[in-house]
């Protein structure tokens, strides 16, 4: 018996020491494995945040290179690929008759966003915006429906001059979105605007 009890006192400790480092070692494996994983799913990320901005700082420039004319001449603006033109170079006060200039302002622009639309596969999308003055007779209800009739003017216009009817349409804001405050006549005057901007198609793909 003292026998059994001395050999089991003096039983070679490597092998479990040999298991323990080997299920240590195992798992510093894994670790590592799980933070290269990381590391890789973050760099791909990063390198498709960068490659995002790159495509969409080409896109704001090659819109501004098609729009350099009238851009140079301050008759519209770019903000982040909305073109914006001032509600009064477009129509009167409360009116969705389109005046000469705008006209005139509009053809301008066809030829350019034409083939800029063409080149990229994208839609032209005409925003009207107005005020917060509630409107108090005429023809319109509300400012909602002045903005969607002046964003319709728009659009037939710009199909009139020669844009393609498939690659245009109109959406109305109404007083929403406003780019100032309405605490004023000068804020309100730049509230009342038309915006155009290039959007990508939708997708046509249906999901199995």
């Amino acid at each position: 018996m003292d026998d059994i009890d001395a050999s089991v006192e003096h039983a070679p400790v490597w092998p479990v020491f040999g298991d323990l480092m080997s299920g240590l070692l195992g798992a510093f494996v894994l670790i590592l494995v799980g933070v290269v994983a990381v590391q890789m799913e973050l760099t791909s990320h990063l390198q498709d945040e960068v490659k995002k901005r790159q495509l969409e700082e080409q896109r704001r420039m090659s819109l501004e290179k098609a729009l350099a004319v009238p851009l140079a001449t301050g008759r519209i603006t770019l903000n982040n690929g909305r073109i914006g033109i001032s509600g009064q170079v477009l129509f009167a006060l409360n009116s969705d008759r389109l005046q000469p200039e705008g006209r005139e302002l509009l053809h301008s622009l066809v030829t350019p966003l034409r083939a800029y639309l063409a080149a990229r596969g994208e839609l032209l999308m005409v925003s009207g915006f107005t005020d917060d003055k509630p409107i108090r007779g005429g023809p319109f209800v509300d400012n909602w429906e002045l903005s969607a009739q002046r964003a319709l003017t728009v659009t037939r216009t710009l199909i009139e001059e020669g844009m393609p009817s498939s690659t245009v349409f109109a959406a109305a804001f109404g007083s929403e979105q406003p780019v100032k405050p309405n605490a004023d006549d000068a804020a309100r005057a730049q509230n009342r605007r038309v915006e155009m901007a290039p959007v990508p198609k939708a997708s046509n793909s249906k999901a199995p």
